[in-house]
């Protein structure tokens, strides 16, 4: 330290600034992961910032089970997956300050916080973005009808019922296959609650098979899809709503209206990344995945900034969520080890038909010395969006609507590069594929198409 600077726990205070190696927005399963990752690998100077009373994200209110397969090899619920990354946390010693906001983040990674001790500003050399996602509300969809209670978001029921023992109402319905909601259907039936039905617009399914069998098929509750709500019908709390079906333009059919009755209406149709902070930042987003573009370290179009979970991308499983943040925490590591070059895998078949340089990308958008990376038509997205070509990788890429017995295939030109066949390709399910830097035959851009057999 020089004159004028003092030390606040293991950071460094100057000019009422706070300097730490690296910041972590969100205390989520993704945070915590990458936090945890980095401290392994000898980062010492971490810090969490939540804004939550308690760290674990949305996982406090997920009691069902099912988590923790991929990462752990054992089901688990969502505070029991929590709690094992929040107790390795406290182990390492890494610092989360809880009750937390953070109101600002700057493009040369000053982050300015609130919390009951005032405004507080960071100085970071590496920030990691996991603020996770939230629920599209019933405004983001107009659903024609005046304000009262008894509509709620999936996840919104879900912490009355859950962590505030809170019962929203005796006859429900529900607008949207999401896995929240369909989650939600098991969980206000088990409750003593009748809900009348599922609701989906799309002429497909939006949850996983899994959710579908049993949370709707082993208790009796229909899905009906092509369907939506089109009115809600009471005055101080909910009465009633009208469904009707939606032709293949996802447009009302005049005629075929029904009216449930019922005072609960359970919205879930689709989560969105919280990127407000990095478009603050001058983070680049994906109009396809509304996150940030990426390259295969997981950083973004922001030098030192990286994202990964449901900020990233919405993701269908919390254990791909960990295994990204550690993903991460690997490329931040290096990252700070070499003050600011990503890390990088030597080609050994590099030659010179690779007509432009096997550089980093730049920390701009995508340019010249990138390879991009761009679906068909079939494919809703893919992450990353560009790499360097100079490192293995995982793509994760989402369908946009149901296939059977097809193959993703990924090429440069008319060279195969990857591939995998799929019984079954579903939207609800994220798949991936690795990618070998040794496969890549040139700098062009990377093509992702689907075909049938």
């Amino acid at each position: 330290m020089t004159s004028g600077q003092k030390t606040l726990d293991q950071h460094t205070v100057s000019d009422e600034i706070i300097r730490c190696d690296v910041i972590i927005i969100g205390g989520g399963p993704a945070g915590l992961a990458a936090a945890i990752e980095l401290k392994r690998l000898g980062v010492a100077d971490i810090l969490i910032l939540e804004r939550e009373k308690e760290p674990g994200g949305i996982l406090r209110q997920c009691i069902h089970d099912g988590f923790g397969l991929q990462r752990f090899h054992e089901s688990l619920s969502g505070p029991e997956y929590a709690a094992r990354f929040i107790d390795q946390a406290k182990e390492l010693g890494i610092e989360c300050l809880t009750d937390t906001s953070v109101l600002e983040i700057t493009p040369d990674k000053k982050v300015i916080t609130a919390s009951r001790q005032g405004l507080t500003t960071y100085q970071a050399r590496a920030v990691v973005l996991a603020m996770g996602c939230r629920e599209r509300t019933r405004e983001a969809i107009c659903i024609p009808g005046s304000r009262l209670a008894g509509v709620y978001t999936a996840g919104v029921a879900q912490a009355y019922i859950n962590l505030k023992n809170i019962m929203i109402g005796q006859t429900a319905v529900i607008l949207g296959s999401g896995d929240i909601g369909l989650i939600m259907a098991r969980r206000l039936t088990l409750e003593g609650a009748q809900v009348k039905a599922v609701f989906e617009l799309q002429p497909h399914a939006n949850g996983l098979p899994r959710n579908i069998a049993q949370c709707l098929n082993d208790f009796g509750i229909p899905l009906l899809l092509s369907h939506t709500v089109t009115r809600i019908h009471g005055k101080n709390r909910l009465e009633g709503v009208t469904v009707s079906q939606v032709d293949e333009n996802l447009r009302p059919i005049t005629g075929t209206q029904e009216y449930y009755a019922c005072d609960t209406l359970i919205i879930s149709v689709g989560l969105i990344p919280e990127n407000e902070l990095s478009e603050m930042a001058g983070v680049t987003l994906d109009p396809r995945t509304n996150g940030p573009l990426v390259d295969e370290h997981c950083q973004t179009t922001v030098k030192g900034i990286f994202a990964a979970g449901n900020v990233l991308i919405v993701h269908d499983l919390v254990d791909f969520v960990s295994l990204e943040a550690e993903r991460l925490a690997a490329a931040v590591a290096v990252y700070l080890e070499n003050d600011g070059v990503p890390a990088v895998d030597d080609r050994a078949n590099d030659t010179s038909d690779k007509s432009r340089p096997a550089t980093d990308c730049p920390l701009n958008a995508p340019a010249a010395n990138c390879i991009s990376i761009e679906p068909d038509r079939s494919i809703g997205f893919t992450v990353p969006q560009y790499v360097s070509g100079r490192k293995d990788f995982l793509l994760s890429m989402r369908v946009r609507n149901p296939h059977k017995n097809c193959t993703v295939v990924l090429q440069q030109g008319s060279t195969v590069i990857a591939e995998t066949s799929l019984r079954k390709a579903i939207p609800a399910e994220m798949i991936q594929i690795p990618v070998r830097s040794a496969d890549l035959v040139s700098r062009e851009k990377i093509t992702v198409v689907l075909k049938y057999e």
